[in-house]
């Protein structure tokens, strides 16, 4: 699509960085059972399966980019609903692991979504979060609050942060910075 040729050409590597960090942190376990938080087209999910990881779900808020992953034949569930602090249809607990790349940015994900993240995973699941670095610092719903949210989380005993990571060259030449967390 020219959405993906967009990003690709302009060498966005973050969902590649984004399933790497995922992969890790599952320790190989490749029957995981992973939710694509904001999927767009499965541009993470390509990656994840390049690792191995084949039973991944999607969600998005947008049905059209849901159509088109929906005809890479990436994933076993496409469910359209926005990400935000409403309760989404999925059970507690039923993710080993959440991946979300690229979305915390202008007018997209906002910090609210996260504690859906943690109810939707498991104990001792992970939820990766990869994204543009200086988004923490320019974007106005992420400044000053995206990170104390997730302390704040991690203060209440919902999670406990297993990496923090800057990645270099995640879109062209700009870093980006990649969040895992164990879900208590």
């Amino acid at each position: 699509t020219k959405y993906d040729q967009d990003l690709f050409n302009n060498d966005y590597n973050g969902p590649f960085q984004c399933a790497m960090a995922l992969a890790e942190a599952l320790g190989g376990s490749k029957g995981a059972r992973i939710l694509d938080a904001a999927s767009g087209t499965g541009l993470l999910g390509e990656e994840l399966i390049k690792f191995g990881y084949t039973n991944l779900d999607a969600i998005d808020g947008s049905q059209g980019m849901l159509d088109i992953a929906k005809s890479r034949n990436l994933y076993h569930k496409y469910m359209c609903d926005f990400l935000g602090p409403q309760r989404l249809d999925i059970e507690d607990n039923c993710y080993d692991a959440v991946g979300c790349c690229g979305s915390f940015s202008e007018g997209h994900l906002k910090p609210d979504c996260l504690p859906e993240f943690i109810r939707v995973t498991k104990p001792g699941g992970i939820v990766c979060i990869s994204m543009r670095e200086e988004f923490l610092h320019s974007v106005k719903a992420l400044k000053d609050k995206l990170e104390p949210a997730m302390m704040d989380l991690e203060n209440k005993g919902c999670w406990e942060r297993v990496a923090r990571d800057i990645v270099p060259n995640y879109y062209r030449d700009l870093d980006g910075i990649s969040f895992t967390y164990r879900v208590i």
